[in-house]
């Protein structure tokens, strides 16, 4: 644990105060999963004329989406979804993919990077983990065959739960198994070619009530590093500096890290801590203006970050607990929830209620088993072949083909199976333990043709 001090947050958040050696940016992630939401060209006007967002991250490629960027200027991040990464690897497939997904568009779209998947390095998937940098390799080759290598970078996003552990962030340090097999060859890549290492940073999901004011950049009683002797006043700068301990124990402390991911959810269940449409805007809004002021952080002074909100829009599709459905900035008639300081000329609005009621209100009395938000996705991999096994659980919605199999990502498989054997289990709060990675909601986490029992 960090030993506290007293320390208060700096003024130096206003973002114009001081320049960072490095660039930074705003930009936000633009995920699709919900029922409802304005065209895409519309999205692409309004970021344009009326925030100061330069650029988007996608999850897929799409090419109605990259569409609408064109002539925007604003940069695009598309994204290689899981399951094609291990045909990536093929320099064949892979000058395939550039072709029909990129080169149509990279001349009128600002396409910056291409992610070779999301959090790959946290996937129980030998195969996918193995492919990973080869199919970063074969995509750079790709596009330098266009040539396009040189203003589109290649690379990945990583969870937190990469690391071993945050608690020291001078501790910092990738788990075993992943330094030399994946970090090492990965890092030497993004050096080689420019690229930066992108990581997805939550101080949401490690808060708790004595926390909250840390982790929101608010005056606190602040932390410090016992192996550094360096003060932190916030959780997020804790979290950078662990990733930067664990690339530099590698000797890649030279390559940028840009936040690849962040976010606050607006709304969520009565256990979640800190969730409310005011504390989101806080934490968004004092995040931006910390990374941008050029402060950096305590083992990484004087310099900027790039920086992605997660989201741009509220996603009701997404499974899990309420939070999960309420990251977004703006609703999907593209009122917003909140003003993040994101704006070029200032809005007014009232907040939205920080506890939330779910649209399609649960039958009095219902209750699901899903997966805790931050639950690691190896764990939830191992619940899923739990579950799956036991008698009386049929898991053929969330095999290919199956009603619930899209998204297919760890988590919402994994939120499907759990609750499966809740149910079939007479719906104990132990039945959904899952090691302390489930948690009960009363919240229907169905979503589309998807239905949970």
């Amino acid at each position: 644990m960090l030993a506290t001090v007293s320390i208060l947050l700096p003024t130096l958040l206003q973002i114009s105060l001081i320049k960072g050696a490095d660039a930074g940016g705003i930009g936000f992630t633009y995920g699709t999963r919900a029922t409802t939401l304005p065209p895409p060209a519309d999205v692409a006007r309004f970021l344009a004329r009326d925030t100061v967002v330069d650029r988007v991250r996608l999850y897929d490629a799409d090419p109605l989406v990259l569409r609408a960027f064109a002539g925007t200027g604003i940069g695009v991040d598309v994204t290689v979804p899981n399951g094609v990464v291990p045909r990536l690897a093929s320099l064949t497939f892979a000058r395939r993919w550039v072709r029909e997904n990129v080169a149509p568009h990279a001349r009128a779209t600002n396409i910056s990077r291409i992610l070779v998947g999301n959090e790959v390095t946290t996937e129980a998937n030998r195969t996918l983990l193995l492919s990973l940098v080869p199919a970063m390799q074969s995509l750079h080759a790709a596009l330098a065959a266009v040539p396009l290598h040189r203003g589109i970078k290649v690379s990945t996003t990583h969870s937190l739960g990469v690391l071993a552990t945050t608690a020291q962030p001078s501790a910092g340090r990738f788990r075993d198994g992943y330094d030399t097999a994946i970090a090492r060859p990965l890092l030497s890549f993004l050096r080689a070619t420019g690229a930066p290492f992108m990581v997805n940073a939550y101080p949401f999901y490690g808060v708790t009530a004595d926390t909250l004011d840390y982790a929101l950049f608010r005056v606190n009683a602040g932390a410090t590093d016992d192996g550094s002797g360096l003060v932190y006043s916030n959780m997020l700068d804790a979290q950078l500096d662990a990733v930067h301990s664990a690339m530099r124990r590698l000797g890649f402390g030279d390559v940028d890290i840009v936040v690849a991911e962040t976010g606050w959810p607006s709304a969520g269940e009565d256990w979640e801590v800190g969730v409310g449409a005011d504390l989101a805007r806080d934490y968004n809004k004092n995040a931006i203006r910390h990374l941008g002021s050029g402060v950096g952080t305590p083992l990484m002074p004087n310099r900027t970050f790039e920086v992605s909100i997660f989201s741009l829009f509220d996603e009701n599709l997404k499974p899990g607990p309420v939070s999960e459905r309420n990251f977004g900035l703006f609703r999907a008639d593209m009122t917003p929830v909140y003003d993040a300081g994101i704006f070029t000329a200032p809005e007014t609005m009232e907040p939205v209620s920080a506890k939330m009621t779910p649209a399609a209100a649960a039958a009095a009395g219902r209750r699901w088993c899903v997966p805790k938000p931050a639950a690691d996705e190896m764990a939830l991999q191992e619940n899923i072949d739990f579950a799956c096994a036991q008698e009386g659980v049929d898991c053929g919605a969330i095999r290919p083909g199956g009603s619930c199999y899209e998204p297919d990502t760890v988590q919402g498989h994994a939120a499907y199976a759990m609750n499966l054997y809740f149910q079939a289990n007479g719906q104990h709060a132990f039945d959904c333990d899952f090691g302390q990675t489930g948690v009960v909601t009363t919240a229907d986490p169905s979503y589309g043709g998807c239905k949970f029992m």
